[in-house]
C-alpha cells in the first residue's frame, strides 16, 4: 500500500533494500508458511467432514458448514485488507492476522460441538483475510527486483503445496488421531511465522495514514452474504422455498445485495471499489475466475465425501485420491511461470480449462468398481490445469490497471472467488442429494416393474448364504450406492460442459500484457 511518500511493500520506489543471506531465506520461509496455513485450512477439513460430523453427533451434510463458514468469513474479510494495511501498516496487519489466526485455530481444536466449531471457524476465516495478500506483498518487498519472479514462485508454490498436504494430512489425522489436531497443528507454525516475520520486518513497516472505513457498506456486505450462505446451507434440509425461513433469508439476501450495490456505487469511500468492473478484462476475468474456481472447489469437496460415505474409503485414502491434483500443479507451475511471459495468457487459460473439462468428463465415467488409478488420473489432469489457472486469470484481470488500483482489484477478485467457492460447495451438495433421490426413485420403479430382475437378484444372494432380509438389505444398499454414483456422474458431466463454455468467455477479453514491474500492496 502506497503511503504519502509513495512507498510501500512492493510498491513503487520502495524505501527498504532487499534482505540478504540467511535472513532472507528464513523470512521467506516464514512468509510462505503464512500462506500455507491459510490455504491448508480451506482444504484440510474436506476429507475429515464425515469424521468431524460423526464425532460431534451431526450428519455429514451439516458438517459442510465447517468448510463454507470459513470460506464466507474469509471472503467478507478480504475487502477490508487494503484499509487495514493502509491504517496500521502491512507488517503489523500481517503479523496480527497470523497471531489471531493461530488463536482461532486453537479454539477450533477445542470446540465441543458443531455450533461452537462453526463460530470459531467464522472467527478463523474473518481474521485470515490479510494473510495471503500480506504474505505476497512482503515476499515481493524482501527480494531484489530482478528476483521478483522467484518471490512470486515461492508464493505460488505454497498455495499449491497446501492443497496437496491438506487432504493427506487431514485424512491421516482423522484416521489415527483426534480430528482436533487438524486445527491444533497450526499453533507452532503460526507462532514461528509471527515471531520470525515481526523480528525481521518490524523496522520495514509501510507508511500509515488515517483512512475512513465504510462501516455501512461492510455491514450490508455481512448481512447479504451471510443470509445467502445460510439459505444455501439450510435449504436442502428445509425443502427450499417451501420453507418460510428460506424465503425470508432469500429476500434479505436479494434486498441486501441491491442496497449494498447502490451504496457502494454512491459512497465516497466504498469498502469495495465496484468501478473496476468498468474494465472488460477485469469483469470478464473475475466472472471466469469465480465460476472456474467454484467448479474446482465444489468438486474437490464432493469427491472425498462420495469416497468415504459410499465407496468405503478411509479419510487417509480419500486424501491420497485427492492429493495428486496438487502434486501435478506443483510440478507444472514452474513451466507455466516461464511460459507466461512469452505466450498469450488467454492460451494458458484455455489450456487450463481444457484440462478441467477433460478431468470432469473422466469423472462422469466413474463406476462403483473404479480402481485407485481410475480415480486418480482425472485428479492429475485437473492439477495440470490448476498450474496455469491462477497465473493466467490474474494476468487477464489486472491488465491495464494502475499500480494503486491493483490492491483493490486483487481484494475484490479474491472476495468474489472465495465467496463463489463457498456458495458452489453448498449448491453441489444439495444437487448431489437431489439427483441421488431422483435416480433412486427411478431404480426403485424399475425394480418394482421388472419383478424378474428383483427376484433374480434376491435368489442369487440367498444362494450365496444370505437370508431373505439380508438379501433385500444388500440390494437396497446397492441401489443407493448406484444412485449416488449416477448423481456424481451427472454433476461431473455438467461441470465439464460449463467449463467448455468458460473457454469462450476467456476469449472475449483483450490480450493482456505480461505482468512486470512493481506490485503495490496499498
Amino acid at each position: 500500500m502506497s503511503g504519502p511518500n509513495g512507498n510501500g511493500a512492493g510498491g513503487e520506489g520502495a524505501a527498504f533494500p532487499p534482505l540478504t543471506g540467511g535472513t532472507l531465506v528464513l523470512t521467506a520461509i516464514a512468509l510462505a508458511l503464512g500462506t500455507f496455513m491459510q490455504v491448508l485450512d480451506t482444504t484440510i477439513a474436506n476429507v475429515s467432514l464425515p469424521t468431524i460430523a460423526g464425532n460431534l453427533g451431526e450428519s455429514a451434510d451439516t458438517g459442510t458448514w465447517v468448510v463454507t463458514s470459513f470460506a464466507v468469513a474469509n471472503g467478507i474479510a478480504v475487502p477490508l485488507t487494503g484499509w487495514l494495511m493502509g491504517r496500521f501498516g502491512v507488517v503489523r496487519t500481517f503479523v496480527a492476522s497470523v497471531i489471531l489466526f493461530t488463536l482461532a485455530s486453537v479454539l477450533c481444536g477445542l470446540a465441543w460441538s458443531l455450533p461452537s466449531l462453526i463460530v470459531f471457524r467464522i472467527f478463523q476465516g474473518a481474521v485470515s483475510g490479510p494473510m495471503i495478500p500480506g504474505s505476497q506483498a512482503l515476499l515481493i518487498s524482501i527480494f531484489p527486483e530482478q528476483k521478483r519472479s522467484t518471490a512470486l514462485a515461492v508464493w505460488s508454490m505454497t498455495t499449491l503445496v497446501a492443497p496437496v498436504s491438506g487432504p493427506i494430512l487431514g485424512g491421516i489425522i482423522s484416521d489415527n488421531y483426534h480430528w482436533s489436531w487438524i486445527f491444533l497443528i497450526n499453533a507452532p507454525v503460526g507462532l514461528f511465522c509471527a515471531t520470525v516475520c515481526w523480528r525481521a520486518l518490524k523496522h520495514r513497516e509501510t507508511p500509515t495514514r488515517k483512512l475512513p472505513i465504510d462501516t455501512v457498506g461492510v455491514g450490508m456486505l455481512i448481512v447479504w452474504v451471510g443470509a445467502l450462505q445460510v439459505a444455501l446451507d439450510l435449504g436442502k434440509n428445509a425443502d427450499w422455498f417451501n420453507s418460510t425461513q428460506i424465503v425470508l433469508l432469500a429476500l434479505v439476501a436479494v434486498v441486501g445485495f441491491i442496497a449494498w450495490l447502490i451504496w457502494e456505487l454512491t459512497d465516497a469511500h466504498p469498502a469495495v471499489n465496484l468501478s473496476l468492473f468498468r474494465r472488460r478484462n477485469f469483469w470478464a476475468g473475475t466472472v471466469v475466475t469465480c465460476l472456474g474456481y467454484g467448479l474446482f472447489f465444489s468438486n474437490l469437496l464432493l469427491l472425498p465425501l462420495w469416497l468415504q460415505t459410499q465407496m468405503g474409503y478411509t479419510a487417509t485414502w480419500a486424501g491420497f485420491v485427492a492429493a495428486p491434483a496438487g502434486i501435478a500443479a506443483v510440478l507444472f507451475t514452474p513451466f507455466m511461470a516461464r511460459l507466461s511471459g512469452k505466450v498469450d495468457a488467454r492460451l494458458i487459460a484455455t489450456f487450463s480449462f481444457a484440462c478441467f473439462a477433460l478431468s470432469y468428463y473422466l469423472r462422469s465415467e466413474f463406476t462403483t468398481q473404479a480402481s485407485y488409478w481410475v480415480l486418480v488420473i482425472p485428479q492429475i489432469i485437473n492439477g495440470c490445469g490448476m498450474s496455469g489457472f491462477f497465473l493466467a486469470m490474474l494476468t487477464i484481470q489486472l491488465d491495464g490497471l494502475k499500480a494503486h488500483e491493483v490492491p483493490a482489484a486483487t481484494g475484490l477478485s479474491n472476495f468474489a472467488r472465495i465467496t463463489c467457492g463457498s456458495f458452489a460447495a453448498s449448491v453441489i451438495t444439495t444437487a448431489w442429494d437431489r439427483r441421488e433421490a431422483l435416480h433412486q426413485s427411478r431404480l426403485a420403479d424399475h425394480m418394482t416393474q421388472d419383478s424378474s430382475t428383483y427376484t433374480g437378484a434376491i435368489e442369487a444372494l440367498t444362494h450365496m448364504g444370505a437370508s431373505a432380509t439380508q438379501a433385500a438389505a444388500a440390494l437396497t444398499r446397492q441401489m443407493v450406492q448406484q444412485s449416488y454414483l449416477l448423481a456424481i456422474d451427472d454433476l461431473a458431466w455438467l461441470s465439464s460442459g460449463i467449463t467448455i463454455v468458460l473457454i469462450g468467455l476467456v476469449w472475449i477479453t483483450r490480450r493482456p500484457a505480461p505482468m512486470s514491474g512493481p506490485i503495490a500492496v496499498d
